[in-house]
Order: structure tokens, then sequence, then C-alpha cells
């Protein structure tokens, strides 16, 4: 198609390249915002619900956990879940991020802009 061009040929097919990684990078965008993980603590007494975003969207509570005594530790428990789904939603997002590098032939620390 842009034979005869010179470099040019290859500039265009570059910024073909780089438009559909655009566009691939815009759907794995979309898609780490509906991908939820569960973060547990309190052996699961305490469930925090993310996206792989890092969006909390979701807190179960045992009620069993109630009680004015224990409030502290009711406190670190969520904490702890809220911290654990985010953990596990970072890594879910990095291991699509890996797929999608994988997928488009880029090596595999290659940082793409999320």
């Amino acid at each position: 198609m842009f034979k005869g061009l010179g470099g040019f040929g290859d500039m265009a097919k570059m910024m073909k390249t780089a438009q559909e990684m655009q566009g691939r990078i815009a759907g794995l965008q979309e898609d780490l915002a509906k991908i939820t993980v569960t973060g547990e603590a309190g052996a699961g007494l305490v469930k925090a619900t993310a996206t792989a975003k890092g969006e909390l969207t979701a807190l179960e509570i045992d009620p069993s956990i109630f009680s004015a005594e224990d409030k502290e530790v009711v406190e670190d428990l969520i904490l702890a879940a809220v911290k654990d789904a985010q953990a596990r939603g970072a890594e879910r997002g990095q291991e699509e991020l890996r797929k999608l590098s994988a997928e488009m032939g880029l090596p595999a620390d290659f940082k793409l802009p999320l």
C-alpha cells in the first residue's frame, strides 16, 4: 500500500500498530472496571469486594463479630479485608496487562500506560 514511500510506509505501520494498542488498552481499562475480586479477613468473617482497578464495591460482615468491646478488632478486620481485596484487584489487573502484552508481542516487562 505504501510501496515507494521509503520510511513513511514503516511509519504508517507503526502508527496503525500504536492505534491498535491504544484501542486494546482502552478496552482493558473497561474490562478491569468490570472484573471483581474478593478479599477477606478473620477467616472469612469480613469480606470486601473490589474491582481490578481497586474500587471497593461491597463489604460483607458476619454479624457474630459485633460487640462494643470488639470495636477495634472489627475495624482492623474491615481494613484488612479491604486491603486484601485491593491487593487482589491490583494483581488481577497486572495479570490482565501481562496477557495483553503477550498477545501484542511485547516484552514481558513492557509497561503499558494505564
